[in-house]
């Protein structure tokens, strides 16, 4: 089972082939939790993903039940085994979004619009942390592990089989000193790297482009390689975090990235951007 997999997503995963399961064999889902003596609820939290975990004597009764042969039996018993791990994340559950990381560890492709800042999967360790400690009510604590737990969702880029990653920057963000000056030009010289990187896209927004269709608000997309499992938008704001994944909403956030970098400058244009105002503040 490839690892960097999480715990959520092997749940959702385990869920849907145990309902594939159920329905191959013609049976409800009242007579399937009869036969196999559980209740009808258990097994529908089960389906649905609800339960964290799959005890192995509860999975052997569905599987004897469903005849299900022993090769695909020990898929996914390993599979209900490794749902119930935690991820690197859980030690960071009170800093970060944990749904965020589950499903960065998941997609295929990450689309994000970034208006104010750079990115949180492009930014520095030095840049995160004057981010971090630009509202002025975190302790020294609370900012280092917010730091590392940025970091190392940054792990997914390096992965040997990464995910794809396009990023629109307000030119706004790459002009806005965060912290100081020698953070600002380490955090563009990483961006520099960052963006000769075979699954790395940096589309820079200029100031030119005007009123444009993301102008209201920064966000990402994730889209994942299983075609059962539905692209999602992710917006932040200090108080909470919005996940949207209804057909309608898709399809806005997908025109309005779409829009955002058709008014962009190309990747090979953004980068000569990005070094021209390295050189500017080098000088």
């Amino acid at each position: 089972m490839a690892s960097p997999y999480s715990p959520s997503v092997r749940r959702r995963r385990l869920s849907a082939e145990l309902r594939r399961l159920r329905s191959e064999s013609g049976m409800t889902l009242f007579e399937a939790a009869k036969q196999a003596g559980m209740g009808k609820s258990n097994l529908s939290k089960i389906e649905q993903a609800d339960s964290k975990t799959v005890p192995a004597a509860t999975l052997d009764k569905l599987l004897d039940l469903y005849e299900v042969d022993a090769e695909t039996r020990a898929v996914l018993h390993e599979l209900s085994k490794l749902a119930g791990k935690k991820g690197w994340w859980s030690q960071y559950k009170d800093l970060m979004p944990q749904m965020l990381a589950d499903f960065e560890a998941e997609a295929c492709a990450l689309r994000a619009y970034q208006a104010q800042v750079i990115p949180g999967l492009l930014q520095t360790p030095q840049y995160a942390d004057a981010v971090f400690r630009a509202n002025q009510v975190r302790d020294d604590d609370e900012i280092a592990q917010r730091v590392a737990a940025r970091v190392t969702r940054q792990g997914i880029l390096n992965r040997v089989e990464p995910p794809t990653y396009l990023a629109v920057i307000d030119e706004a963000a790459l002009r806005r000193t965060v912290g100081s000056v020698d953070i600002m030009r380490e955090q563009l010289r990483y961006l520099t790297h960052m963006a000769t990187r075979h699954n790395v896209s940096i589309y820079v927004l200029p100031f030119s482009a005007g009123a444009h269709p993301a102008t209201e608000g920064s966000f990402v997309v994730m889209d994942f390689a299983d075609p059962r499992d539905a692209s999602i938008a992710y917006l932040e704001t200090p108080v909470t975090s919005m996940y949207l994944e209804e057909d309608h909403q898709i399809r806005m956030f997908n025109d309005m990235f779409g829009g955002a970098q058709a008014c962009s400058m190309t990747p090979a244009q953004s980068l000569t951007s990005i070094e021209d105002i390295l050189k500017t503040m080098e000088e």
